[in-house]
């Protein structure tokens, strides 16, 4: 059991109002408490799946070097110096997964320049929104279900040959859906990333709340992430909130679970345009892997499914023979069906895409605006963002954990519509926006600060004087995966600063409409008929 929570008070609204928090008292009360069994960590019990893979051996498996001609280069802890046919460039593919390539951060930014701090400007407040550590694919998927016809082919002696001859000794031998090795240290160095950003914005006279979900990847990524932060001991320093994930519980750090529609054909457009998309790009590749079958019916779904199972393998076991079957146009097709889905499942090309995240953007404007919410609103769990003991108000520190759509969600629900444009199912458009490798990595973050500045700061941030005449001025910036987001472009309002911040007042007035524009309950709930992809622009039906 780590910390422990009172449920007795209630909080009463507050004027929004920034004071140093670092000032304030710990939330946290005694640990002789007896803490409600949805605060408890040990036992964990909502988890989900939590079967473990095999063991890594990657002193016995790794092929490195890669032919006689090729250089050594270490494994650091994944192999992936990985030669792949058509890479001119040194490219690695494992930027190229979408949501399962491993952290790195964003290597392009979003079309704003990065800029330190002016003089006399102070961050006073961050809110984190992480998401978990690469992990074992969800059970039951589509590649537990290829992995089965090869076996079965190769039991009735199927021989495949060439780059295909490993599946003749091959077995499925991953876990379902827990943390791997990998996993742990992407969010314990991401702790520690964030304590080098913002250590100073903790008070160690405090306790803080975090929170995250009880899927055992959500609480381990949590707890890994607070030991990189605080060190071994940080349940000295930290409480971990941990909101039931499951079918009929509110929690907006999984707000799909309450968002019926999201798991029905209606949000289904962006698997179909995906579908579309892999029977293009995987053309080559599944004729020239039919080739090496051995009368095995190879088919597209085949060459998806071993293309899944690359990153997968890479993370649990260190190395995967499947990396190399493709081309490196085929890892790049492969990051543009992944943008895909997430465009028509989560984002603007979704029936749901505000709706998902809505819960959790009106949970971040209850905090820049001080107050607790006590109303049903969304897919929030008002019995604790009624109360400040589960909801506090007075951190300077905020961290969340939650799941790549979920956050995907979030952005949409937040109207950010940078992330907005069509994406064609034929394949990929100019400047395209919406990179999910680059938004949602595994370990993916988004850091809000709030900047406190003792004058207006100048949007043209490559004067000498860095501040206009004027008074005293807080400011929103928004971080993905540390890289600034220009709130001006998907914002107006904001204007088109150099440094992407948006003045704190006028960016809560852009949001005074999200939840409305949302549209939950019918999004969510409501009966409405399942439309071509693309027909739906605003991320609502």
């Amino acid at each position: 059991m780590i910390g422990s929570l009172s449920l007795l008070a209630l909080a009463s609204f507050g004027q929004a109002a920034y004071l140093d928090k670092r000032q304030a008292t710990s939330t946290v009360s005694s640990s002789s408490t007896k803490v409600p069994d949805y605060f408890m960590t040990t036992p964990d019990l909502y988890p989900g799946p939590t079967a473990t893979g095999r063991a890594p051996f990657l002193a016995q498996s790794n092929p490195a070097p890669f032919g006689p001609s090729a250089s050594f280069v270490a494994n650091s802890p994944l192999e992936t110096a990985i030669p792949i046919a058509g890479d001119t460039s040194n490219t690695s593919i494992f930027t190229l997964m979408g949501q399962l390539s491993p952290y790195f951060p964003n290597p392009s930014g979003f079309g704003v320049q990065e800029y330190p701090l002016p003089k006399g400007a102070n961050i006073i407040e961050v809110q984190m929104l992480s998401r978990h550590g690469s992990r074992y694919p969800t059970a039951n998927s589509g590649i537990e279900t290829f992995a089965k016809r090869i076996v079965n082919a190769t039991k009735a002696r199927t021989n495949f040959t060439g780059a295909l001859s490993f599946l003749n000794t091959w077995s499925y031998q991953l876990g379902s859906e827990i943390l791997v090795p990998v996993g742990r240290r992407e969010l314990f160095d991401s702790g520690v990333l964030h304590y080098y950003q913002y250590g100073q914005l903790y008070n160690p006279k405090t306790k803080i709340i975090a929170r995250t979900t009880s899927q055992d990847r959500m609480l381990k990524s949590a707890e890994n992430f607070m030991a990189g932060f605080f060190g071994l001991d940080w349940t000295s320093n930290a409480t971990l909130e941990v909101i039931i994930e499951g079918a009929g519980f509110n929690n907006s750090l999984a707000g799909y679970d309450n968002c019926n529609n999201s798991n029905l054909p209606v949000s289904q457009g962006g698997v179909n345009a995906s579908t579309v998309w892999e029977n293009v790009y995987l053309a080559n590749a599944t004729q020239r892997l039919k080739a090496l079958a051995g009368g095995y019916n190879w088919t597209v779904s085949d060459s998806y499914n071993a293309q899944t199972l690359c990153p997968y393998e890479t993370v649990a076991f260190g190395y995967s023979a499947f990396c190399d079957l493709f081309t490196l146009d085929e890892w790049k097709g492969y990051e543009y069906s992944v943008d895909l889905q997430f465009a028509g499942g989560y984002g603007f090309q979704s029936p749901v895409g505000r709706a998902v995240g809505i819960g959790y953007v009106q949970e971040v404007l209850a905090r820049l605006q001080n107050h607790v919410l006590t109303t049903p609103t969304a897919q929030d769990n008002i019995t604790l963002d009624n109360n400040t003991m589960t909801f506090p108000l007075n951190q300077s520190l905020y961290f969340d954990f939650s799941h790549d759509t979920n956050i995907a969600s979030v952005l949409t629900a937040f109207g950010l519509k940078q992330f907005s444009q069509f994406l064609p199912p034929t394949g990929p458009p100019p400047n395209q926006q919406l990179i999910i490798s680059h938004l949602e990595p595994f370990g993916a973050r988004l850091d809000i600060e709030i900047i406190k500045t003792p004058q207006p700061v100048s949007a043209n941030r490559s004067t000498s004087t860095p501040y206009t005449p004027g008074p005293p001025t807080t400011y929103v910036h928004f971080i993905i995966n540390q890289r600034t987001l220009s709130l001006g472009v998907s914002l107006p309002a904001c204007g088109m600063r150099m440094d992407g911040w948006c003045e704190l007042t006028t960016f809560l007035e852009t949001q005074n409409d999200s939840l409305k524009l949302a549209r939950y309950e019918y999004a969510c709930n409501g009966r409405y008929p399942a439309v071509p992809y693309g027909n739906i622009t605003n991320g609502v039906p």
